[in-house]
């Protein structure tokens, strides 16, 4: 499934592989559930290759932070588009847990959602629901904000303090 990310339509080379999937040792990026991971952590960091990891809504980020360093992706499932958990688990990544690796959207994500998961810290968008021009024009809809967010833009606020 293609990948928005950085302005571009990409080819996914990530491949999500299902837990009573056991066989990793012929793929080279994967992504693995939460549960997974925790299970079998050791393992996953001896091999040498990149690997990510996929929250779901119920999945708590926290678990994650003795691994952060060794962790090249994280996915955050949106099941559904009326389920936001996945902002907050975006978030927490990123402003409290320091998370500096890539964080990609997957699911039933919307054009309407681009937006907002951006300002949430995401770098990628797996959706087959917009086209790549939608999505381009989803992130320039505004130019300035007034809540801070993991995107690093500056509130209005702040930049109205910065003048005076």
């Amino acid at each position: 499934m293609p990948l928005i990310k950085h302005g571009a339509e990409i080819e996914n080379d990530w491949v999500f592989v299902e837990d009573e999937n056991t066989d990793l040792a012929s793929l080279d990026r994967v992504t693995v559930s939460l549960g997974y991971y925790l299970k079998h952590a050791d393992a996953l960091l001896q091999r040498n290759a990149p690997i990510g990891v996929r929250l779901t809504p119920a999945d708590d980020p926290a678990l994650l932070l003795p691994y952060l360093d060794h962790i090249t992706l994280i996915e955050i499932s949106f099941p559904q588009y009326t389920d936001g958990r996945g902002y907050s688990q975006a978030q927490l990544l990123r402003r409290r847990y320091a998370y500096t690796g890539e964080l990609c959207a997957v699911g039933h994500v919307l054009r309407d959602q681009i937006l907002y998961l951006n300002r949430s810290g995401f770098d990628g968008f797996e959706t087959t629901r917009a086209r790549l021009s939608e999505c381009l024009e989803a992130l320039s809809e505004y130019s300035a904000f007034y809540q801070s967010a993991a995107d690093g833009n500056r509130s209005v606020f702040a930049r109205r303090h910065e003048r005076v």
